[in-house]
């Protein structure tokens, strides 16, 4: 397995295995079941998703800007403004469906951009100064906190979490020469 050569391409490889897994965990669970919510108060499955995606979406295209302000409006807004027809993806198919693309679309902008761009200090949404690659890896970091709230809503339903399967598979021995 080669090595990334840069620390985009090694920033998009780790969003590519915290996506594959948040997938993986949507698909635990039943279609049927996407409207499932733990409480009144929170978010259903789908919502979860459809959150996950709406800052996705806003935190790259806010990233790629030359002028990138998270402050430009109020969060919600932001949101809305750069992923309005998010709540049009309502079915398990449609989700995986944009999460797969939104990943696509992003990695060959991101990649684009290139490392020196996203290593550029600007304005984080809590008013400190970092790179955009900080503010990419908070997003990314964004995502798992979700796929966790996921496994915690299979585990309600009755059903085991993706990860959790696949900690119970033998341990590959491996693949590479240790010497």
């Amino acid at each position: 397995m080669n090595s990334p050569a840069t620390l985009l391409e090694e920033t998009l490889e780790y969003w590519y295995e915290v996506r594959k897994g948040l997938i993986k965990e949507l698909q635990v669970i039943p279609a049927s079941r996407i409207g499932f919510r733990a409480t009144l108060e929170t978010r259903s499955v789908c919502e979860i998703l459809q959150h996950v995606l709406e800052v996705a979406i806003a935190t790259v295209e806010e990233l790629l800007r030359e002028d990138t302000n998270f402050h430009r409006a109020p969060y919600p807004q932001l949101l809305h403004h750069y992923a309005p027809n998010i709540s049009k993806a309502d079915t398990q198919e449609k989700l995986v469906d944009l999460l797969v693309e939104q990943y696509k679309d992003a990695t060959q902008r991101l990649r684009s951009a290139g490392s020196l761009f996203m290593m550029q200090f600007i304005t984080k949404p809590d008013g400190t100064k970092g790179t955009r690659f900080a503010i990419l890896t908070d997003a990314i970091a964004h995502e798992m906190y979700h796929r966790g709230q996921l496994t915690v809503y299979s585990r309600l339903l009755g059903l085991e979490p993706a990860l959790t399967k696949l900690e119970h598979q033998p341990s590959v021995p491996p693949l590479e020469s240790t010497e």
